[in-house]
């Protein structure tokens, strides 16, 4: 792909990732509540006034408001832009790395689920079903219409093996230590599975090992700091989904670094 055409599709996926940040901001505040994502429309959580169309454009309406509800100055939380800027970033690198491949849609939807899981989990330690199980069907619709469109159906069959692969990993880690790995993660595992398995095996393995460096890290500087205990509950949904996104942006390469020094 030309430079000029990768650099378009970088800016306009990224325009696209505020919009969608925008409604991930509704799902990631009502789904763990169990409120429809559509009705009502927003509102301010003071005043209850109805959020006006100009007062709902990403990032620059919070900008222009100065982070105040136009109605009674109540204070809008910075989370809210920081999640439309972060939805871009991240489908700003998903398309720099997938390019202008039939899979680039439905690496975008991963990074739309994956922007609203992880935040979701920080907040309740909990990854909804009614967003984690439809992404089952989502996921291999698109992923096998693009191995369709690719003639490459290995890849489709990779991304079913993967999922299988990263979910029965999962669910005996789950099943031998129930206390210490929650089923939403195994649920969570398979769609990892489904996306990394597409790209290779190498991604794969490499994603699977980076959730559990990246939880580990953290958990250890969490305690450090004294800030969680051994027996502290710690969301581990966040890092399986940034091991994934590093695997996908530098899985294959990772692992072929690694089996250069090992067999060399």
């Amino acid at each position: 792909m030309e430079r000029a055409v990768l650099v378009a599709l970088i800016g306009g996926c990224a325009l696209l990732g505020l919009l969608v940040g925008s409604f991930l901001n509704v799902v990631i505040w009502r789904v763990p509540r169990g409120e429809s994502v559509v009705r009502p429309a927003s509102r301010c959580p003071g005043c209850q006034a109805r959020v006006r169309a100009r007062d709902n454009v990403p990032v620059l309406s919070w900008l222009l408001l100065r982070g105040r509800c136009r109605d009674c100055a109540e204070p809008i939380s910075i989370r809210y832009p920081l999640v439309e800027l972060g939805t871009a970033a991240v489908f700003a690198v998903l398309a720099g790395r997938i390019g202008g491949h039939g899979e680039l849609p439905a690496f975008l939807y991963l990074g739309a689920i994956g922007v609203a899981l992880t935040l979701i989990d920080l907040d309740v330690k909990r990854l909804p079903n009614a967003i984690v199980l439809p992404s089952y069907p989502v996921a291999a619709g698109l992923l096998g219409l693009a191995a369709l469109g690719e003639h490459d159906p290995g890849s489709f069959l990779r991304a079913l093996l993967g999922m299988t692969a990263l979910f029965g990993f999962y669910f005996l880690l789950a099943f031998v230590y129930p206390a210490g790995m929650g089923f939403g993660d195994v649920k969570l595992a398979g769609v990892l599975g489904l996306y990394l398995g597409y790209l290779g095996w190498g991604e794969v393995i490499t994603g699977g090992f980076l959730g559990f460096l990246f939880g580990g890290v953290v958990g250890v500087a969490l305690m450090a700091l004294r800030r969680a205990g051994r027996k502290s509950q710690i969301p581990f949904g966040p890092y399986m989904l940034a091991g994934a996104l590093a695997a996908i942006l530098a899985g294959g390469a990772l692992a072929d670094l690694y089996l250069d020094q090992v067999l060399a």
